[in-house]
C-alpha cells in the first residue's frame, strides 16, 4: 500500500479464531500498534459465518 507521499504504509494484522471478539482484543492490537509506531491495524476472526463480519479496523 501506498500512501500519497509515495511512501509504504505498513498495516498490523491480528488474526483469532474465537466465540467473539472482546475488547481486550482491541487493547491488545492497539498496544501492538503503538510500540511498532503504526497507525493502522486490523483484527481478524474467521469464527464466524460470514469473513466480513469478522473485519474489525483500527486506528491508532
Amino acid at each position: 500500500m501506498h500512501d500519497e507521499h509515495g511512501g509504504t504504509e505498513v498495516v498490523s494484522p491480528e488474526v483469532k479464531s474465537i466465540d467473539g471478539l472482546a475488547s481486550i482484543h482491541a487493547a491488545q492490537l492497539l498496544t501492538y500498534l503503538r510500540f511498532s509506531k503504526l497507525r493502522l491495524g486490523y483484527l481478524i476472526n474467521f469464527n464466524t459465518v460470514r469473513l466480513k463480519d469478522g473485519f474489525r479496523r483500527l486506528v491508532r
